[in-house]
Formats: C-alpha cells, sequence, structure tokens
C-alpha cells in the first residue's frame, strides 16, 4: 500500500489571545499528486505549510509525510520535504554551487555527496552555467529555479510552493510552470499555494479550498469546476457583424462589430454555438474565458467579493 504524500487529521492551531488559525483541519495528498492548496489571506494555508515543514509548533492532531509523522519520526519526515517560500532567503552574496552544497549538507550529506547532488541539480534545472555567479548578479526568474534547486538538491518526494510566481512577469511564469511540470511528471507529489487562480487550474488535478481554519472543499478540479453555472467566452471574429445574430437560447452581446460576448449556461456548449454561428456565416479567429472559471467559483464558496477597480 502507497502512503499519502501528506495526511492530516484534527490538526488544529490556536495562537496567543485565543486566535485560532486551524480548526480540525483533515487533509489527505496522495503520492504524485499535483495538489493546489488555495484560501483567501488569513486562511489557515501558512500555518498548514507552517506545521507541515516543522516551522510552526501544532496545538493538537496528526501530520504523517509519506508515511512518517512529524512527532515520533521527525528526521525521516524532514528528509522527505522540500520547501520553497515565497521570499528569497538566500545569502545573496553566496556562489549558486555553494548554496546547494550547503543545503545538501543540512540533510546529512557528506561533502563529496553534496556537490554530486548540487551539480546535478544545477544540471537539471538549467542553472549550470550560473553556477559560480551569486543571487544578485541573477535575474528574478533564474532566482526563483535557484530556490526551487535548493529545495529538491537533497531528492525529496514532496515539494510544497509557496507562491513560487509571485511578482514575475508572464514569460517567467510560464517557463515555472513548465519546470512545476516536469518535476512532476518526474514522480514527485507537489503541494502549491497560488494567488492566481489559472495557475491552479492550468497545473492542478486536485485542490482543497481552506477558509477561516477549515478545508471547505477537497475534490478534483474537474468536479470542482462542474460546479461552474455559467461561463462567459469572447468571441473575435474575422469580419464585422453587420445584422443581429440567430443564436438561440444563447444569451450575447456585441462589444464591437468584431467582438463578441457570449454566456454559456448549464447545458450549453460551445460546439452548439459554433454550429449556430458558422450557420450566419460568422467565423472566430480566437476565443478567450472572460474571467477564470476556478476565480469565480473561488469567489462564490469563500463568500469573497470583488473590489471595484
Amino acid at each position: 500500500m502507497i502512503e499519502p504524500a501528506l495526511s492530516i487529521k484534527s490538526l488544529s492551531k490556536t495562537y496567543r489571545n485565543d486566535v485560532v488559525a486551524l480548526d480540525g483541519v483533515d487533509l489527505e495528498v496522495e503520492t504524485g499528486d499535483f495538489f493546489a492548496l488555495l484560501g483567501p489571506n488569513g486562511a489557515g494555508k501558512s500555518t498548514l505549510i507552517g506545521i507541515a515543514t516543522s516551522l510552526v509548533n501544532k496545538s493538537a492532531g496528526q501530520v504523517r509525510i509519506m508515511g512518517h509523522d512529524i512527532d515520533t519520526h521527525f528526521s525521516q519526515a524532514k528528509s522527505k520535504v522540500g520547501v520553497v517560500p515565497q521570499e528569497f532567503n538566500f545569502n545573496k552574496f553566496q556562489p549558486v554551487l555553494e548554496i546547494l552544497t550547503d543545503q545538501a549538507g543540512y540533510f546529512g550529506m557528506g561533502r563529496r555527496a553534496a556537490r554530486d547532488a548540487a551539480e546535478q541539480c544545477l544540471h537539471q534545472l538549467n542553472l549550470w552555467k550560473r553556477r559560480k555567479q551569486t543571487p544578485q548578479e541573477l535575474s528574478g526568474g533564474m532566482n526563483r529555479r535557484l530556490m526551487i534547486a535548493r529545495a529538491l538538491v537533497h531528492d525529496p518526494e514532496l515539494l510544497i510552493l509557496d507562491e513560487p510566481t509571485a511578482g514575475v512577469d508572464i514569460e517567467i511564469r510560464r517557463s515555472i510552470w513548465d519546470l512545476m511540470r516536469r518535476i512532476n511528471e518526474d514522480k514527485k507529489t507537489i503541494i502549491l499555494t497560488t494567488h492566481y487562480l489559472e495557475e491552479a487550474e492550468r497545473l492542478c488535478r486536485n485542490i482543497g479550498i481552506i477558509d477561516h481554519g477549515r478545508i471547505i472543499v477537497n475534490t478534483s478540479m474537474r468536479k470542482l469546476l462542474e460546479k461552474l453555472k455559467e461561463e462567459s467566452f469572447i468571441l473575435y471574429l474575422e469580419g464585422p457583424v453587420t445584422a443581429p445574430l440567430d443564436l438561440e437560447d444563447f444569451s450575447y452581446k456585441l462589444l464591437d462589430a468584431y467582438t463578441l460576448e457570449v454566456v454559456l449556461s448549464h447545458g450549453k456548449t460551445l460546439h452548439r454555438l459554433f454550429d449556430l454561428l458558422n450557420r450566419q456565416a460568422v467565423t472566430v479567429l480566437s476565443i478567450r474565458n472572460k474571467a477564470n472559471r476556478l476565480e469565480e467559483l473561488f469567489l462564490t464558496l469563500t463568500g469573497q467579493s470583488v473590489e471595484p477597480s
């Protein structure tokens, strides 16, 4: 029987002044999964991760990493997990190769073994040419890769990524997405926290949403998105629309002569919409969601509201 990568039972954390951060959390992440852990600010995500990585003491409950209890088998549990925090926290004046070598040493590797592991990790993450440089000489994207490399250098089975693409541009974000996919394909379990909900939808197979210290959703991404009652799409057209369209019971409006907004409620499909447009000689060049689907669900489930811009 394969142990879950992360198993949490009845986990609670109460800070001073009776502030309850976690209130009896139960959560299980299967080995090999790519799991999204989402929640608004102050929901309990950071506390949960802090406890799982031994940075925060729990008040009650049980946490097991790859079958190892963090209380009774601390060293074994800690060796199985790598953490990528949101903020850069390495010595910006230390060469990249030395950062990774020292990190491997923290997990009990001898100097030669640690250096070999560091060199291998730098090759895998395309950082080898930067090995003699310091973080202050690297771009933001390269430093993000270095953070991931440092978390992977001791070859953990579970990788926890806390806002790994915060503050980077779109090109760097997409490159990090590709890197995360490759890491997951290499049979490593990934837990991702992010405020970019498009990121979670694109990368993750399963999802947990935490709010006010409790897990309110724990399901597959597919099943969660099926709960969305309607979606709005923006269609960019090849030619101008000069007359009213007959789209039967589809709700639509023209944003301009070349741009159409269509609402798909439950049971309506893009295939049927395109069939109706084709009958009227309307050619669609491209299409996009007006709003991220997961974001709409997240706001509904957590009772959040979008502030007007």
